[in-house]
């Protein structure tokens, strides 16, 4: 096997396995990956690839843009920023990462053992609905189901399940198109016509062609066995790929399933408003994945599934994150062992809260980061913690980390800006605070985050703050931890200090005359500004609070925390400081 990262691709058995978790790989995208990374670190035209792969049938140069980008999404890679392929304008591709054998390193954790539906976790209520919707075919009740939710929460893995245990019941036919990002209004029918190419690879190829051929010519995919056969052909119509669906469903159950429907053109939208419109009786499924709609007012995808679900042509089922129980048996299973570190998985499912993507990539980075440890051989081996789990709080595992730039890269600089200044203030931030930190009105901060909160999956806008001015400045939240980490550190150490410093004074000022019931909280931004006077001195003030409200223990601690501030000052100030705190400590 071929290793890189955490990646390994098995060339024996043609799949690519990440952190010994099988990624499903199609076989044209899997053949483009395994050419790149068996000539790795050198141009790979076009031409040379499309030679290599396909040498007896004519493929359009476009098509392995396609594969790439395909490649690109399950890699988490980044054109711009190539960690793995990297586009050479108009002339190819290259594999830029370092590539290794792999021998089966201990701190690997192994490839699991093939898993039924059963062992997805977490997920039993959901996929039962999966087969109570299948279980209306039988009496040619179509059906159309929307599988929804977060990046990362499970959608692909809950209908790679579902897909399974069909497939090993009953006779079915599985169709499955990807919806690309970036596609969208730029090639119609793009996840159709995949699905399509493997009805043309199944078992009923034969009546499958001979049905298109009667009700839809326009639509078969193209005879690869046939250099001659044409890649597009003209006059297609809904109308006609519908009925020659449904004829097709009626000699077997069919399933039509297109993943990241949020990213579709479209008329592939029409298509799936047309299947599940019509009244002819039909064997057919159509399973859709996407993401969160709720807040994108002019999706048209939204639109199209208010409307099916209020005439009950369609229903959702909507993936919310794992419990801690479900996130404890997702470690027993990567780590391969029933017994886990104590405090790991209350760990993981905190940090990760509840959304598996997260959990994996806090499991590898504790491993990269040799906070676990895999100790022992052989069947003895196991993995042990070796440093506190709270000195990694402030970490956030690199291909995690990345992903979340990528999506805050695609805002605005003004909404980038925005965000950056509200993660000073911790998951929840007030709008006071944003505007003080950025030094702009409040009434427009305010309706910039409202807007941020209606627009975003990951910003949600929590309630109303009373100042003691009488006036009302409304709070917001961020639904990830994850997110306000990446954004408090893609700041210069300039900016962040600034923006610290412009928050407490402004605290300060919408408490002035009350100064010492929110000087704890001014401390806070001062020590993250680096302000060691300003922070010891609110400390001092603080500790007098406490001491009115006879708090004398948490007295105590806020002016040994001001005493170990305070050494960081320079001479003469840090004498001063410290014999004026050990003075308020006696």
């Amino acid at each position: 096997m071929r290793q890189f990262e955490t990646f390994r691709l098995d060339t024996s058995n043609e799949c690519l396995w990440r952190s010994g978790q099988q990624i499903a790989l199609s076989p044209r995208p899997f053949a483009v990956l395994r050419y790149l990374v068996e000539n790795p670190g050198r141009l790979i035209t076009h031409d040379e690839m499309l030679d290599a792969l396909w040498p007896e049938t004519w493929v359009q140069p476009q098509v392995l843009r396609t594969y790439v980008l395909e490649l690109r999404k399950i890699l988490g890679d980044d054109a711009g920023q190539p960690r793995f392929i990297q586009t050479h304008s108009k002339r190819g591709y290259s594999f830029v990462a370092p590539i290794t054998e792999w021998t089966g390193d201990q701190d690997a954790i192994a490839p699991p053992t093939p898993r039924g539906p059963g062992d997805l976790l977490g997920r039993d209520y959901e996929l039962g609905e999966l087969r109570r919707a299948f279980q209306s075919l039988a009496a040619a009740q179509r059906r159309v189901v929307f599988v929804s939710g977060e990046p990362g929460i499970g959608k692909t893995a809950l209908v790679d399940a579902f897909s399974r245990e069909l497939a090993s019941s009953q006779p079915i036919l599985i169709a499955r198109g990807q919806c690309v990002e970036g596609f969208r209004g730029r090639e119609e029918y793009y996840p159709v016509v995949e699905a399509l190419g493997q009805l043309a690879a199944s078992p009923l190829t034969d009546a499958a062609r001979r049905i298109f051929n009667r009700l839809a010519p326009a639509w078969l995919p193209p005879d690869e066995s046939n250099p001659t056969s044409p890649s597009i052909r003209p006059g297609r119509s809904v109308g006609d790929l519908t009925a020659a669906l449904e004829e097709l469903s009626r000699i077997q159950p069919l399933i039509l399933l297109f993943e990241d429907l949020h990213w579709a053109d479209d008329p592939t939208l029409h298509l799936v408003s047309a299947l599940a419109r019509r009244r002819a009786p039909a064997g057919l499924l159509v399973l859709a994945t996407c993401g969160l709609l709720d807040k994108s007012s002019g999706h048209p995808l939204r639109a199209l599934r208010h409307d099916l679900l209020m005439r009950r042509l369609g229903t959702q089922v909507a993936l919310g994150p794992l419990g801690k129980s479900a996130i404890e048996q997702l470690l027993r299973r990567q780590l391969g062992q029933e017994e886990l570190p104590p405090g790991l998985p209350a760990f993981v499912h905190h940090r990760s809260e509840g959304n598996p993507l997260f959990a994996i990539a806090l499991i590898e980075h504790l491993i990269a980061q040799r906070f676990l440890v895999r100790t022992g051989v052989d069947g003895a081996a196991r993995w042990e913690q070796r440093a506190p789990l709270a000195d990694m709080e402030a970490q956030v595992p690199a291909g995690l980390a990345q992903t979340i730039e990528i999506e805050i890269e695609r805002l605005a600089p003004g909404d980038q800006r925005i965000l950056e200044a509200a993660s000073l203030m911790g998951i929840a931030f007030p709008a006071w605070a944003v505007a003080a930190a950025l030094d702009q009105d409040l009434s427009a901060t305010e309706e910039a985050c409202d807007s941020l909160a209606r627009r975003l999956s990951f910003v949600e806008r929590g309630g109303e703050d009373e100042l003691p001015n009488g006036a009302r400045s409304g709070f917001y939240v961020f639904v990830h931890q994850v997110y306000r980490d990446v954004l408090c550190r893609r700041q210069s150490a300039a900016r962040r200090t600034a923006r610290h410093i412009r928050i407490a004074n402004r605290l300060g000022e919408i408490f002035a005359g009350r100064e010492a019931s929110v000087a704890r909280e001014m401390a806070l931004h001062y020590e993250a500004a680096g302000d060691w006077q300003l922070a010891s001195g609110a400390l001092r003030r603080a500790a007098a609070h406490a001491r009115l409200r006879h708090a004398q223990a948490e007295a105590a601690d806020l002016l040994d925390r001001a005493l170990r501030l305070a050494q960081n000052l320079d001479d003469p100030d840090r004498a001063a400081a410290e014999a004026a705190i050990r003075a308020d400590r006696a």
